[in-house]
């Protein structure tokens, strides 16, 4: 068997599959989010470890994990975890949605070598602008600073004892010289650090290190269960769901919104605030168009209305040609297409005849419409894509899933009912460290149905959504 475990913002997920890639087993353990202050995001590392304790302490209560060979992992990306020479946590881990460091993102931004050398904007969300926050405003927590961990690579140490990172979350530091696999002293220096500060580099499906006895003991694991380097949440979940070839895409409603697509070269655009990223494969990359608020958007609403996700879309019947009321769900700011982390959220075009259910769709469409945003920052960089396969909580909803593929053009692939997150593709890169084996085994899932973009409708929201983009320009300009 092999496992994978996933460290999400909101919870830690661990899956089990057996030689087949069949999931045998799974557990789930929850997390919070601490924000102590206006646009601040942080969690408790000692927290990840608990929840990873309950997650193995329900498998192994249910399976015997003396059979597994391999283990993989999968986390949000771009967090600050801060170690002193003692592996002590030095701060709160600062998340991948928190913004206060978006003056030092700014700041770096203007640098050229960020761009050149990582290919990507320095946005408020990656790392080394959290660290060049931590020198300006904690230089007491700076000076102790030994090593910096990603979240799931915190979770690593925990499990091997190595400080080890890969290459698809380090792509997303702004420390990464992206081409060629390898942190940047240059960039390093830039903030005040070097490569003592960094942890090893490996690929995803590289052998990262080895569980520690105490840790096997403790739940009958072998003694020679391997740690796979694992992918960053999306590129665990492209491993995932196959999508490792050139051409192939998903598209992710979550808590935050992805339209990613696998490359099999670098080409980089920085310009168009699409993420360029290593994959968690060896010799491939991949690009991202990436919105803060999807189904968090959603619940926001719900949230404000005294109800739920599900009971604010169950009466709205067929999809039916956007209405007056627009909604910009920029809740805390926006990646692409924009980098905006001063940005804020609004309905625009209310009126006497826009009800809760007219809001609701406005909501829906609104996310839907920034994913054509997504589409677009893609194609202006060279890659154009016609279907993608759903994913994530909010492709539950066909309903929600028709207007996103009428916003955006694009066939979306709804699969089989089944797992294919992070988890799932952390155990699959668990598996490759442990056999020796490649891309090969990474295959796409059955396909249940695909939802085609509704032609008769499809003007009407290419007319909706330019009508959002000049929405957003003037919010944006109002916001500055």
């Amino acid at each position: 068997m092999y496992l994978g475990l996933d460290l999400g913002t909101s919870g830690l997920k661990g899956v089990l599959i057996d030689q087949n890639q069949s999931v045998v087993g799974h557990s789930t353990a929850t997390l919070n989010v601490q924000r102590p202050h206006s646009g601040w995001s942080e969690q408790q590392p000692a927290d990840w470890l608990r929840a990873a304790e309950d997650v193995l302490d329900a498998l192994a209560a249910q399976h015997d994990l003396s059979a597994v060979r391999g283990i993989g992992l999968s986390g949000q990306m771009h967090g600050a975890t801060l170690l002193d020479a003692a592996d002590n946590v030095l701060r709160p881990c600062i998340l991948w949605n928190d913004t206060r460091s978006h003056v030092q993102a700014a700041h770096m931004d203007a640098d050229p070598r960020f761009r050149d050398i990582s290919g990507n904007i320095v946005f408020p969300g990656f790392t080394a602008p959290k660290l060049e926050w931590v020198r300006e405003n904690e230089p007491q927590i700076f000076d102790q600073i030994a090593k910096i961990l990603l979240p799931k690579d915190y979770l690593r140490l925990w499990l091997t004892g190595e400080h080890v990172a890969e290459m698809s979350d380090a792509a997303g530091t702004s420390w990464l010289d992206t081409a060629a696999r390898d942190w940047s002293d240059d960039l390093l220096a830039a903030t005040g650090l070097d490569r003592s500060h960094m942890p090893r580099l490996v690929e995803g499906s590289q052998v990262s290190g080895w569980l520690r006895a105490e840790l096997s003991s403790r739940w009958g694991f072998s003694n020679t269960v391997v740690v796979a380097g694992g992918g960053g949440d999306n590129a665990a979940s492209a491993v995932g769901m196959g999508t490792v070839r050139a051409g192939d895409a998903f598209l992710s409603l979550g808590t935050s919104g992805v339209l990613f697509a696998a490359n099999d070269s670098y080409a980089p655009d920085a310009a168009s605030a699409v993420h360029t990223f290593c994959h968690a494969l060896p010799n491939s990359w991949h690009q991202m168009g990436v919105i803060l608020a999807a189904s968090d958007a959603l619940n926001w609403f719900a949230k404000i209305c005294d109800t739920t996700a599900p009971a604010l879309t169950a009466g709205l019947g067929d999809v039916q040609a956007p209405g007056s009321a627009l909604f910009l769900p920029y809740l805390g700011g926006e990646r692409t297409p924009h980098n905006d982390a001063a940005v804020r959220g609004s309905f625009v075009g209310l009126e006497h005849a826009v009800d809760r259910s007219a809001m609701t769709r406005a909501v829906l469409e609104g996310v839907a419409f920034a994913f054509a945003d997504c589409r677009d920052a893609l194609a202006a960089t060279g890659t154009k894509l016609e279907r993608a396969t759903a994913v994530g909580g909010g492709s539950l909803s066909p309903h929600w899933l028709q207007i996103v593929a009428n916003a955006t053009g694009l066939a979306l692939d709804v699969p089989v009912s089944g797992d294919f997150g992070g988890a799932f593709g952390a155990a699959r890169l668990g598996l490759m460290a442990a056999e020796g084996v490649g891309a090969e085994i990474a295959t796409p899932p059955s396909i249940h149905h695909t939802v085609e973009p509704d032609r008769a409708l499809v003007n009407a929201f290419e007319d909706a959504h330019a009508r959002y983009r000049m929405a957003s320009t003037a919010i944006r300009s109002l916001n500055s």
